[in-house]
């Protein structure tokens, strides 16, 4: 399945005496209210927005090549400089339905586990939970292109985003990393915020936060407006307005200090 959004480029009109923001947003469903409102506020004037892949909004992000990106923040430990904008992420509180484990065969016996290329975060969640709650020690592959037909027998997969509708019930076991999270610890999870490492001003930063403060008000308008159907047996109506949590609030920041402090403890990114 590909990603919901093709790459596009969008350029907003130059209205305002004010430096282009370059803007990178993940090409999956749960980013739909945000691009709706940085498309459609109005906040916006003079923009530049690319669609990208997780793992491409964060490398867009360290590289310079965006001055603001909803990126996976386990990039964040290795920025010099960042703020985390809005008061919105791309998070969960239990089963998210989009990070998912994908195996034939119980924790105990997988023996390899292919990882997402797409994301930084849900591979450091996989291998933390591996370790501190699952106590296994499978042998991890850097994925390939089309690895999801590889996965059987005693190799598992980890799967990010859109992907992971048509694999729904596709194998005997699924985990649900979000809601694994939430058993190990009883917190919420941050998979992406927005992140800057420009130092914006005060101006700009005031309208992008109004531009996805639209798009989250219109949110319930907008998933009812697409009419859209389940997807195997996934309600992505109950997808976007239930597993995913965008709040970014007091007990989502706590969850991203104590994941970020788990796994960057001892080594880097």
């Amino acid at each position: 399945m590909q990603p919901r959004f093709k790459k596009r480029k969008f350029i907003g009109f130059v209205l305002l005496k004010m430096e282009k923001l370059r803007i990178s947003a993940v090409s999956y469903l749960n980013t739909f209210p945000f691009i709706y409102g940085i498309e459609r506020s109005g906040a916006l004037k003079n923009y530049y927005l690319e669609i990208d892949s997780p793992a491409i909004c964060g490398e867009k992000l360290v590289s310079g090549k965006a001055d603001i990106a909803l990126a996976p923040v386990a990039i964040l430990p290795n920025l010099p400089f960042y703020e985390i904008l809005t008061d919105y992420c791309i998070g969960c509180h239990g089963a998210v339905k989009s990070v998912m484990l994908f195996s034939d065969v119980s924790l105990a016996k997988i023996k390899n586990i292919y990882l997402d290329y797409n994301s930084k975060t849900s591979v450091f969640l996989l291998k933390l939970l591996s370790k501190k709650f699952w106590n296994i020690n499978p042998e991890f592959i850097e994925a390939p292109v089309d690895y999801e037909m590889n996965i059987k027998g005693t190799t598992a997969g980890l799967v990010i985003g859109d992907r992971c509708f048509e694999m729904n019930n596709r194998y005997k076991y699924q985990y649900d990393l979000g809601e694994e999270w939430q058993k190990f610890t009883g917190l919420p999870f941050v998979f992406a915020c927005w992140i800057t490492v420009k130092k914006l001003s005060e101006e700009q930063k005031n309208l992008f936060n109004q531009a996805i403060l639209y798009g989250m008000k219109k949110k319930e308008d907008f998933v009812t407006e697409l009419a859209l159907e389940p997807v195997n047996g996934v309600d992505m109506e109950e997808y976007l307005l239930k597993n995913i949590s965008y709040e970014f609030d007091k007990n989502k920041k706590q969850a991203l200090d104590l994941f970020l402090s788990s796994v960057f403890s001892n080594s880097k990114a």
